[in-house]
């Protein structure tokens, strides 16, 4: 009773109202985006440049500034800096993972497409040998340029020694 007053809803996208409370909303593709666009950002040297400027900046903030500016202490290892990188680290990790795994799934597509790919030019080259091979005894049981050259001197030959007999028979 309850999936037929469901499908007759028009004002929910189908297939969302029997969704789960807990699903992220939007497709499932959205986040593995973003964990390959956070990957690849990670991976450049402007990511690596940034962090730096930002670590550079944030010591030479929290050991120069006026004492009451500061907000992490250098006197305690600058905690609050290690805690953020730390965070950073640690979702960092996962989100590459997550991306790796992507990334494998489409190698591994990639891998079978190539596979099938494989498979019917195989498939073809093979049909194409068996074809060539037909041609090439068909080719052998037909008549060659010489043969036919051959062939028809001959007939000439005796077409013109029974020219020759006519001439003879008719002059005699």
């Amino acid at each position: 009773m309850a999936r037929a007053d469901d499908d007759r809803r028009f004002d929910t996208p189908k297939g969302m109202l029997r969704s789960s409370p807990f699903r992220l909303s939007g497709d499932r593709d959205r986040f593995g985006r973003f964990t390959e666009w956070v990957a690849r950002a990670m991976g450049t040297p402007w990511f690596l440049l940034g962090l730096t400027v930002f670590c550079v900046a944030w010591l030479m903030w929290n050991s120069y500034a006026p004492e009451e500016w500061r907000f992490d202490s250098q006197a305690f290892g600058f905690t609050v800096l290690t805690l953020i990188l730390s965070l950073q680290a640690s979702y960092a990790a996962p989100l590459i993972l997550l991306a790796q795994n992507r990334q494998d799934d489409r190698d591994r597509v990639q891998i079978q497409q190539d596979r099938q790919r494989a498979e019917r030019n195989l498939a073809d080259t093979e049909y194409l040998a068996r074809e060539v091979v037909a041609l090439r005894l068909a080719v052998k049981e037909l008549a060659s340029k010489e043969f036919i050259r051959q062939e028809l001197r001959q007939i000439l030959d005796e077409l013109d020694r029974r020219d020759e007999e006519e001439a003879e028979h008719a002059a005699s």
